[in-house]
């Protein structure tokens, strides 16, 4: 990560360098989560030439895994078939995704990165060498396009497959606890807050009260989005969460093509699904920890370091 955030500065012509570099305690802007079309920090894709444009490439595919970048680049280019379904009047296109550099990761022991546009945003905080991975947010507009019944494009398919899998696993009881309200929300609710809240009430169901066939489910659908990290850092993020409790909520309709949402929360874990505009047919998905996004754990634990509290009696 860090040789291609460095590869990638080095590609950049003055004026990108100057639009792609920002000061790492510049808070509002490292912090920053935007997943509509909306100005944001960082140099335009297309503003680059094919040398930059393929760092960047490089730089956000060292963040996910191969499954994950194939959904990431789908995503880009669904700006271009959104752009052709409103009639070409916003102008939307596949190069409207910027990407932005915190510190400099040839010699800072902390610095960042972000890739970000309409329904794409991937932030990694990196200090000392680790890396935190969150918030990373993938959406779909639209999310399935058909030709005689057939999908043709769905790239987060999977996120709402494993979940409708799970909701069928609980029986009755089980979908009464889990389902929290008839009606889904309008969005994401930990929406673009720099810190996602910590507790989302009601929990729905807890992971203990599933049987084995909804626990093996609800283990593989936050599998499912730590796995759009590389193996390596989704190994340690599945080490991490071991042990804790989950619950998930469900928020709308069951019927398949109704507006719906759901979540799963665990210790420092938010995931948040929801496909409520458009009929159905718009899709957002987040990962996010509200104890470590945009780097709090692997920051905090620098500083700990960095600055180890005082002991022992007065100084002479």
């Amino acid at each position: 990560m860090r040789t291609a955030a460095t590869a990638l500065l080095a590609a950049l012509d003055a004026p990108a360098s100057r639009r792609a570099r920002h000061d790492f305690d510049d808070e509002p802007a490292r912090r920053w989560l935007e997943y509509r079309p909306r100005p944001r920090p960082g140099v335009a894709v297309a503003d680059l030439d094919v040398t930059a444009r393929k760092a960047a490439h490089r730089l956000l595919a060292t963040a996910l895994s191969p499954a994950a970048y194939a959904q990431a680049m789908a995503v880009v280019a669904l700006e271009e078939v959104l752009d052709r379904a409103e009639g070409w009047r916003r102008g939307r296109h596949s190069g409207d995704y910027r990407v932005a550099v915190f510190g400099d990761p040839a010699r800072d022991d902390r610095w960042a990165w972000r890739f970000e546009g309409h329904h794409l945003s991937v932030s990694m905080t990196v200090a000392d060498d680790r890396v935190s991975p969150a918030p990373i947010f993938l959406g779909a507009n639209p999310a399935t396009v058909r030709h005689a019944g057939r999908p043709v494009s769905r790239p987060l398919g999977p996120e709402e497959d494993l979940a409708r899998e799970l909701l069928d696993a609980l029986g009755p009881g089980g979908r009464s606890a889990a389902i929290i309200t008839a009606e889904a929300p309008a969005d994401i609710i930990s929406a673009t807050r720099p810190t996602a809240p910590g507790r989302l009430d009601p929990l729905g169901v807890a992971r203990g009260r599933l049987g084995p066939t909804g626990r093996a489910l609800l283990d593989r659908l936050v599998a499912l989005y730590l796995d759009r990290l590389p193996a390596e850092l989704a190994a340690r993020e599945a080490d991490r969460l071991d042990g804790g409790e989950l619950h998930f909520a469900w928020a709308g309709p069951v019927e398949p093509g109704r507006r719906h949402y759901y979540r799963v929360q665990g210790d420092d874990l938010l995931i948040e699904y929801d496909n409520t505009s458009d009929d159905g047919n718009h899709a957002h998905t987040v990962l996010r920890r509200p104890a470590g996004d945009f780097g709090a754990d692997v920051l905090a634990a620098h500083h700990a370091a960095a600055h180890p509290p005082v002991t022992g009696g007065a100084p002479r």
